[in-house]
């Protein structure tokens, strides 16, 4: 598998990506894939940093990340749904770890509790539980 750094002429399959993303994890994001292009370029425009991984030429997955001094927070990670289940995702970690990242950082991503798929396998490439956020939504609050 190749990869390469993201530029402006990859928003629109970001974007795509990015939708399916929120929708494969049950996010309660709504915004429209024309909404997550914008947040996409001011992101890549910002502090993030994206990487495309290909199978010959075909776009397969996605890594969004940022890094500071200290740490590599993982913002998003997609593998197209028609190449799931062949260890490409694993494969791209292994590449970003191996490849892009400094070793001597920490690694951060989160995920949310109710997405079992995601949180196995980020567990299955060795990320291991830090935190949980506990939340009360305004109209569940009891009156």
């Amino acid at each position: 598998m190749k990869y390469r750094f993201g530029t402006e002429s990859d928003l629109d399959l970001l974007a795509e990506w990015n939708y399916h993303l929120t929708q494969d994890e049950g996010h309660r994001n709504s915004m429209s894939v024309e909404q997550l292009r914008e947040r996409m370029k001011a992101w890549l425009n910002g502090d993030y940093k994206a990487v495309l991984f290909h199978t010959g030429t075909t776009p397969v997955a996605y890594a969004l990340y940022r890094e500071d001094d200290k740490d590599i927070y993982v913002r998003q990670l997609f593998v197209d749904r028609k190449k799931r289940r062949h260890g490409i995702g694993k494969e791209a970690i292994v590449i970003l770890k191996k490849e892009i990242w400094p070793i001597d950082k920490r690694l951060t991503v989160d995920v949310l509790t109710s997405n079992v798929p995601a949180v196995t396998y980020w567990r299955s490439v060795g990320f291991t539980d830090y935190s949980l956020t506990l939340e009360i939504i305004p109209t569940e609050i009891d009156e």
